[in-house]
């Protein structure tokens, strides 16, 4: 049987020559006598603990070096070695109540004497404090990328070459209805309807053959099927990263249902709106259309009647029967004028459905349609909403659209202004009134032009009918409020309105 270490090195000169060139490296050697439980150690072992003492000191003073979690797991390796005959291989900090610590790892075997009754455990420390410290770095940025991918709103796969998939993140489960641990090593085309379920493997062969860039870093809109059976639209980024010889896929994924609701939602917003506001402006052409015409209607009746009064002293044999076709004329003028009032009449006093409404959320929605652009623009939006002056007693279509008429309307005066900056805000006025606020800095109004604004027909714009700020007006009016226009201090135009307040209870 092979003797201990120190007997060794007593028998023979060339044990101690290993030794020492050994330390030269920064291996420290150790031998416990399992009889005497003296340890035997290096100075480069004594330097590694940070220990003062002697070559020889007791076992337990060398468990005091330990942590009590270390301590334990070294007094239970060393008591199963002698009925096990196994090798000893561990790790522990020792100093780490003085600072961060060093990392030490152990390694030793059981020496037995020459009858085989087990006498000594004899072997070698060695400092492996950085590769434990870049081993802790790692693992804290593996968990910081896991605690990310269990965060991230995107779903995240990664497949290898034959498409089985090798990573599988929270999202992708919440997203598709699998776990990771149903998904991993599974076929990614189980996540795809048909034909693409049975067309993915010939598509990953040939970009493998031809590294044709088929999809790869292209996001684009493709159809994923769930767990259910069920399919949603998505959209699809993939990257390519490289293992050695193995290619590896990352596709993010990112559901597009609510996207394209909301898309749909705000095509229908913005159908109703546009409908609205023809039937308004056909409305307010009428009303004008009634008030202008209703004075030449009262002109001909008068005229016809004073005709007729001409001609009754005439001796014309045909006399009467021109007052008849006279009287008959006056009739229809004033009948015209009466269909006129009426229809007047309708527009101007129409009740709308008015209904409790959230101003912020009609500000936002208006926003959406009124506002496209802004950011290519490089206009700044300010949303100054008070949560306390937020319910409305309002038409929500009606009101949108006069929003969205003053949004588009600032949008286009600060089309070649050097300071651009929308400011939409509200505050409560008394106890029943909510006013809101639309400014911009755009090129603002001339002197004479406040006092017209409001009049049908009247604009400033090259192509405008002149129609958007009367009808808003209308609107505003027939809600109970008002409307007014001013100038503001940094030279733009600020629009204001009013509408009655809810009852926040």
């Amino acid at each position: 049987m092979a003797p201990t270490l120190v007997d060794h090195a007593q028998d023979d000169g060339r044990g101690e020559h290993f030794r020492v060139r050994i330390e030269g490296f920064g291996v420290g050697t150790w031998d416990l006598d399992l009889r005497t439980r003296e340890l035997e150690w290096s100075e480069a072992a004594r330097a590694m603990f940070g220990a003062g003492w002697s070559q020889t000191i007791g076992y337990d003073a060398f468990l005091s070096l330990l942590q009590p979690a270390d301590r334990a797991r070294f007094e239970q390796t060393i008591q199963q070695m002698p009925r096990s005959g196994g090798g000893f291989d561990l790790s522990f900090k020792v100093g780490a109540s003085s600072g961060k610590g060093q990392w030490i790892r152990a390694r030793a075997g059981l020496i037995r004497d020459e009858s085989g009754a087990p006498r000594h455990i004899s072997g070698i420390f060695l400092d492996v404090d950085q590769e434990k410290r870049v081993e802790e770095a790692l693992r804290t940025q593996e968990d910081h990328l896991r605690s990310i991918l269990e965060t991230v709103p995107d779903a995240m796969i990664v497949i290898d070459s034959r498409g089985i998939m090798q990573l599988f993140s929270s999202a992708a489960e919440r997203l598709f209805g699998y776990s990771k641990q149903e998904a991993i090593g599974r076929n990614v085309s189980i996540l795809m309807p048909e034909p693409d379920r049975s067309r993915h493997d010939g598509y990953l062969e040939r970009y493998l053959e031809t590294h044709d860039p088929h999809i790869i870093g292209i996001g684009r809109i493709v159809t994923g099927k769930r767990r259910d059976g069920t399919t949603f639209p998505m959209h699809l980024s993939v990257g390519q990263t490289q293992q050695g010889d193995e290619p590896y896929f990352t596709g993010f994924v990112r559901d597009l249902t609510e996207h394209q609701q909301t898309q749909a939602r705000l095509q229908e917003l913005q159908s109703e709106l546009v409908h609205v506001s023809r039937l308004s402006a056909m409305g307010e052409m009428a009303s004008a259309l009634a008030h202008e015409l209703n004075q030449p209607l009262a002109a001909i009746s008068n005229y016809m009647k004073g005709s007729r009064r001409l001609l009754s002293g005439s001796g014309d044999p045909n006399a009467s029967k021109i007052e008849s076709a006279m009287d008959r004329a006056a009739e229809q003028a004033l009948r015209a004028g009466q269909i006129i009032r009426r229809l007047r009449d309708f527009v101007s006093r129409g009740e709308s459905e008015k209904r409790v409404e959230s101003l912020s959320k009609l500000i936002e929605e208006a926003g959406a349609l009124g506002l496209a652009g802004a950011r290519e623009q490089s206009i700044q939006l300010r949303f100054n909403l008070d949560p306390n002056a937020d319910l409305v007693l309002a038409d929500r279509v009606q009101i949108q659209q006069v929003l969205v008429n003053l949004f588009r309307n600032a949008l286009e005066a600060m089309m070649q202004s050097p300071r651009r900056e929308l400011i939409v805000a509200n505050t409560r006025v008394g106890n029943d009134m909510i006013e809101v606020e639309v400014s911009d800095t755009g090129s603002g109004f001339q002197d004479d032009v406040i006092p017209n604004l409001f009049q049908t027909f009247f604009t400033t714009k090259e192509t405008g009918m002149g129609v958007g700020l009367s009808i808003s007006r209308s609107i505003i009016e027939a809600h109970g409020g008002r409307m007014w226009a001013e100038s503001n201090a940094s030279g733009g135009a600020t629009f204001r309105f009013t509408l009655p307040a809810a009852d926040e209870t």
